[in-house]
């Protein structure tokens, strides 16, 4: 029994496999141009396949630039930060203080 197979139950399926099991065996340069055939036919659809997802991305990704009086932003009171309340010392620092208990859990 070969490694593969004892490994994953199966036979291992290599490029010199890709033929259906009722057909002849190719032998030479027959099996080498089969071989390089499905080669560029898997390299063509990747092809396809990376330019379709690159197009899709593209959609996507685009520069955005704004003038001021432009964008689209609706104002809220609630967005402004009142600094007034909040008290400096010397080095630009601060003390916390809580403000509410947001969550509590007894052990």
């Amino acid at each position: 029994m070969a490694p593969f197979e004892a490994l994953y139950g199966r036979r291992c399926r290599s490029p010199i496999g890709w033929f259906d099991p009722g057909e002849a065996r190719l032998h030479g340069t027959d099996l080498v141009k089969d071989a390089l055939e499905k080669v560029k036919l898997i390299q063509e659809r990747l092809r396809t396949a990376q330019s379709r997802q690159k197009s899709y991305a593209y959609q996507k990704a685009h520069d955005v630039s704004f003038i001021v009086g432009e964008k689209r932003y609706h104002a809220d009171l609630s967005h402004v930060l009142e600094f007034s309340t909040i008290q400096l010392d010397e080095i630009l620092g601060y003390e916390e203080e809580p403000v509410a208990i947001v969550a509590r859990q007894d052990r």
